[in-house]
């Protein structure tokens, strides 16, 4: 189905409360945020989507957490609240919104164990300086249209939408993209497998 970056102006924000009956696991969050490292995101790729993460419940604390990786911190999970109230690095009110997002394939929760085992598994992974120039490198080669060379793939430093993409990959599920440069934010709303499903409102 795909969507274009319209649902950010055409979409009504919604509280939590209102989203949080709608929000399944495995769900795409996708955010259009204005910070530095994002409109570095979104230059590379010509959009406003500059940062993903993936929603998931753990029932056993009564909590929603997001999934993610980013700058400075590496693979970690916060709340939902405050995953949509501030940036990483504090910044608060976020500045900018985000879309929940839902891919057509995404198994029954059941079977999504491989996708947790690895979300989990991954926490900790942290950036080093070299790290941070290679994602740089491969930032730089998608935007100037280049096929990424093997030797600069993600392992373990990955980008956020790159984490993303391993999550997902475990169950079966492949964003498509063009192979250029980084697998990035803005692919995941031009998959034509995945439609918006609402907007938070932003605190």
């Amino acid at each position: 189905m795909a969507f274009s970056a319209d649902v950010l102006t055409t979409m009504t924000p919604e509280d939590l409360p209102e989203i949080d009956p709608k929000i399944r696991d495995g769900d795409i969050l996708l955010c259009a945020a204005k910070d530095p490292f994002s409109r570095l995101i979104g230059w590379s790729t010509k959009s406003p989507w500059s940062h993903v993460a993936l929603a998931y419940r753990w029932p056993a604390a009564g909590r929603l957490l997001a999934f993610e990786c980013v700058q400075h911190i590496g693979v970690h999970a916060v709340s939902i609240e405050r995953f949509i109230s501030q940036t990483s690095s504090g910044t608060h009110p976020y500045p900018g919104k985000i879309v929940l997002a839902r891919h057509a394939d995404m198994p029954a929760p059941r079977d999504l164990k491989p996708l947790a085992d690895f979300a989990i598994d991954a926490m900790g992974d942290r950036f080093s300086p070299g790290e941070i120039i290679k994602i740089a490198t491969r930032i730089t080669v998608g935007r100037l249209n280049r096929h990424m060379p093997k030797a600069l793939g993600a392992k373990n430093e990955f980008i956020c939408s790159e984490y993303v993409d391993r999550c997902l990959r475990t169950v079966g599920i492949k964003i498509e993209w063009d192979g250029l440069g980084f697998i990035a934010p803005a692919d995941f709303a031009f998959d034509p497998k995945v439609k918006a499903v609402a907007q938070f409102q932003t605190r």
